[in-house]
């Protein structure tokens, strides 16, 4: 009798997707973070032909409908390795890795930077990208492991906050959304305490005669109702694109 699933075509199907897995861990952390936090086109093509390599092994080893338990198995292999580094502090340095510090007090660490071949260029870029464009400004610089990088700058060139003025501040949490499409979400607006007599008042001061002409409306915590309407009557559109005459 023929069987769709066959033990040993399951168990191939198993240690080929175990094998792929593994050696794309592996090429992962040879690669490293450079590749995770600035990938360039090349890197791009390079991982998705690494990828598709990985996965044409297991479809031309695997016969049949048995190919399908590879990415069950694949799945079930980055579960167990998410498990595996949230209970293991030891597993998580050599699975995720760990943060590097490339500028300390000012200083570049270039031999951090050569470990994990960093170099200027990318150190550079990626102060750019968190508005920094002079080094002068930087006090520390960590690698992240999933290859960000995180910068702090020198107090005299932090941004000023209200606590350093010692300046008191109000409660500032996540907005509620009283209408969404047209429809009144009367569960925020019950949490709220608030009553649709309320809204209809808000609607009718701000020139809105009808929920339904509302495409969203949200309530802050200080009490400010945000209304934007289905058809909003701009009498000028900003435009950022190119005009097509210089094609």
């Amino acid at each position: 009798m023929y069987y769709l699933f066959e033990f040993s075509e399951i168990i191939q199907a198993f240690s080929h997707s175990f094998a792929v897995f593994v050696l794309l861990l592996i090429l992962t952390r040879i690669i490293g973070k450079k590749f995770l936090g600035q990938m360039t086109f090349f890197d791009f093509v390079t991982g998705i032909t690494i990828g598709t390599i990985g996965g044409a092994y297991v479809t031309t080893e695997v016969n049949g409908a048995n190919v399908l338990f590879g990415p069950i198995f694949l799945t079930i292999f980055v579960f167990l390795t998410g498990v595996l580094t949230f209970k293991s502090i030891p597993a998580r340095k050599i699975i995720e890795g760990e943060p590097l510090v490339v500028i300390q007090n000012g200083k570049i660490f270039e031999n951090n930077m050569r470990k994990i071949r960093y170099n200027s260029d990318d150190l550079l870029m990626q102060l750019r990208e968190k508005g920094v464009f002079d080094l002068t400004e930087v006090e520390f610089a960590i690698l992240e492991p999933h290859g960000q990088l995180s910068v702090l700058k020198k107090s005299q060139y932090l941004t000023l906050t209200p606590k350093d003025m010692n300046f008191s501040t109000n409660y500032k949490g996540v907005s509620s959304e009283i209408i969404r499409d047209g429809k009144i979400v009367a569960q925020n607006l019950e949490q709220n305490k608030l009553t649709h007599e309320w809204l209809f008042n808000q609607l009718t001061a701000q020139g809105v005669s009808k929920v339904e002409d509302v495409y969203l409306a949200t309530l802050s915590t200080d009490g400010v109702l945000y209304i934007d309407l289905l058809k909003d009557n701009l009498g000028y559109v900003q435009k950022i694109e190119d005009d097509k005459s210089f094609i």
